[in-house]
């Protein structure tokens, strides 16, 4: 970690520092290749296609998927998701998701029910924000085409039980899109377990690459019927001007952000070198703190499962006799604590958490290189804010 006096605490947002080998494979490749992808064939352009296969086969790992061509690289976890969206739904589909979902999923959706005749049911969730799967079930009807759900709560970092969801979906014989934002990377996301026929997903939360990519996992049972919504060259059947049919090339009209790519190859290696169960107990441990810290302060209230295993690395709170961007104001100028408040672009869900009338909440969101002594630095420092309260 670059030395710096900031504490760092919205990973949930992007995550930062990233790994050192991220930095130095993005410097790398732009000072000493600078290729395009699938555009070349002298030697530079031939190991950019390598990295770039690469990047691809460590995603399909990453999901346990046999065929890394499935694998679509987009500009964001914002551009999957409406390319799953926009490019599965038409005139008269009903979609069954829920309160939990981030705009990425509502605003799609929204603007298909006011343009294009979809219609939707928002399943609701309890006071910590999971969905009971019955409920899914029971908005089910003839003419659900896609089922949407994000797989961990962006503002409460509750964990939603989307392999139950997915059966449902496969039992109905519905799509199952899973918005995997704040879960891959943290958790095992297995899209055979999952029953998932696509996961969306950005490159710079989780994964730890850097902004700019995002990946889609494209799968057999949607292929034949989930539309390119942006055609062009990519560097492959040039002699005509028809899009091709074939996975990737289907969805990735353009030249691809390789720099972003380099640089989410590397964060991905950087992942498969690392044991996984034990950073997810690390980060349990780092949420376990802070959810004891926070809940053993007065005029704080912790949003959400306050249950580590239960959740990933976010925990939001709310101080009585403060607006949400007072505290995380506070906290940045006076104690150099760096977080998220406000609404995370989750509206419907702090109608049903309540804290839609407190202006939203202040996120604290971590990541594998937040220490110890940081998570007590917040704790205290939201203490002496509280404690200020009139």
């Amino acid at each position: 970690m670059p030395p710096s006096t900031r504490i760092y605490l919205d990973n949930a947002a992007t995550s930062w520092p990233k790994p050192a080998v991220v930095y130095d494979a993005i410097d790398r490749y732009q000072r000493l290749n600078g290729a395009p992808s699938g555009r070349g064939a002298f030697r530079e352009a031939v190991e950019v296609e390598r990295i770039v296969t690469r990047a691809r086969k460590r995603v399909a790992d990453l999901l346990a998927v046999a065929d890394p061509n499935h694998v679509i690289f987009t500009s964001s976890g914002t551009d999957s998701l409406n390319l799953a969206i926009h490019g599965l739904l038409r005139p008269g589909d009903h979609v069954v998701t829920t309160v939990c979902e981030h705009n990425s999923v509502l605003r799609p959706l929204r603007y298909l029910e006011q343009t294009a005749g979809i219609t939707v049911t928002r399943v609701g969730c309890d006071q910590v924000g999971v969905v009971e799967p019955s409920a899914i079930e029971l908005a089910i009807n003839s003419r659900t085409k896609l089922l949407i759900l994000t797989h961990v709560s962006n503002v409460t970092g509750a964990i939603q039980p989307a392999n139950e969801i997915g059966l449902i979906a496969k039992a109905h014989g519905i799509s199952f899109l899973l918005d995997a934002a704040q879960s891959l990377g943290h958790l095992r996301v297995s899209v055979e377990e999952l029953h998932a026929d696509l996961v969306a997903a950005p490159g710079h939360k989780g994964l730890l690459g850097p902004l700019g990519t995002g990946i889609l996992y494209v799968g057999p049972s949607v292929v034949e019927v989930l539309r390119s919504h942006r055609q062009g060259g990519t560097g492959t059947s040039s002699e005509s001007d028809l899009q091709p049919a074939n996975l990737p090339d289907k969805y990735e009209s353009g030249n691809h952000n390789v720099p972003g790519i380099v640089g989410l190859e590397a964060a991905l290696g950087y992942l498969a070198d690392r044991d996984a169960d034990d950073a997810r107990k690390y980060e349990q441990t780092l949420v376990a703190k802070l959810v004891d810290g926070f809940d053993a302060i007065e005029r704080v209230a912790v949003h959400g499962p306050c249950d580590a295993a239960r959740q990933v690395g976010v925990v939001s709170i709310t101080v009585d006799g403060y607006d949400p961007q007072e505290i995380a104001s506070l906290l940045d100028t006076a104690y150099s604590v760096q977080v998220r408040s406000g609404f995370h672009c989750a509206p419907l869900m702090h109608n049903s958490l309540g804290t839609k009338q407190h202006g939203g909440t202040v996120r604290f969101s971590v990541g594998p290189f937040n220490t110890f002594e940081q998570i007590d630095h917040a704790i205290e420092a939201v203490g002496e804010i509280a404690a200020s309260a009139i």
